[in-house]
């Protein structure tokens, strides 16, 4: 085998055991012939004194944590809380921003021709009728109150549900008792509203 140079250094060569004279920090190196060598433990109540003298611990349910420890809760405790609000969507945007529309003035030039607009020719019925009436009263009645756009469909003659609730709206409008049964003052206020 060749001998080494002094300054020669392998990354993977295993360093010489220390001498009981080179022990680190003035503490005896135990040699018992092994391979290995081992600094003798510092004596427990300097140990002891070392870890109360740093500060950082704290008892926690008889638990004692250093502040690297409680760091690391904290740190988690947030994570769970940011977490469950962003399940909830604490941190979403879903409001809706409405956007006021664009607008542009344009102005068109066209032939302006006037036409008589009528109203389709609706009378009033001329006798009082109240719900589950049928006849032509009532399909009188319907054509009214769809000319006055309060709809009931087409006018089929039966003084049903949909033209008792159009008669409660009509009468409403009016200021009427709203009771869906066409007497005298629901007449004339059809009648006023028809002819005006």
């Amino acid at each position: 085998m060749k001998e080494r140079d002094p300054g020669f250094d392998d990354w993977f060569d295993e360093p010489e055991p220390p001498t009981q004279e080179s022990g680190r920090g003035g503490h005896a190196v135990y040699d018992d012939g092994a391979d290995d060598a081992w600094v003798l433990p510092v004596d427990e109540p300097r140990r002891r004194a070392r870890r109360s003298a740093g500060g950082g611990d704290i008892a926690f349910g008889g638990v004692r944590l250093t502040t690297t420890q409680l760091a690391i809760i904290a740190a988690a405790v947030l994570a769970v809380f940011f977490g469950i609000l962003a399940a909830f969507g604490v941190f979403s945007s879903n409001a809706k921003t409405t956007v006021p529309p664009i607008t542009t003035a344009t102005t068109l030039q066209t032939q302006q021709t006037t036409t008589a607009v009528t109203p389709p020719a609706a009378a009033a019925p001329t006798s009082t009728l109240k719900p589950l009436d049928t006849g032509k009263q009532v399909k009188i009645l319907q054509g009214a109150l769809n000319a006055l756009g309060f709809s009931v469909g087409k006018p089929d003659g039966d003084y049903g549900p949909k033209t008792q609730s159009a008669v409660e709206q009509f009468q409403s409008s009016k200021g009427l008792t709203a009771d869906g049964i066409v007497g005298p003052a629901t007449l004339n206020a059809l009648a006023q509203a028809l002819s005006g």
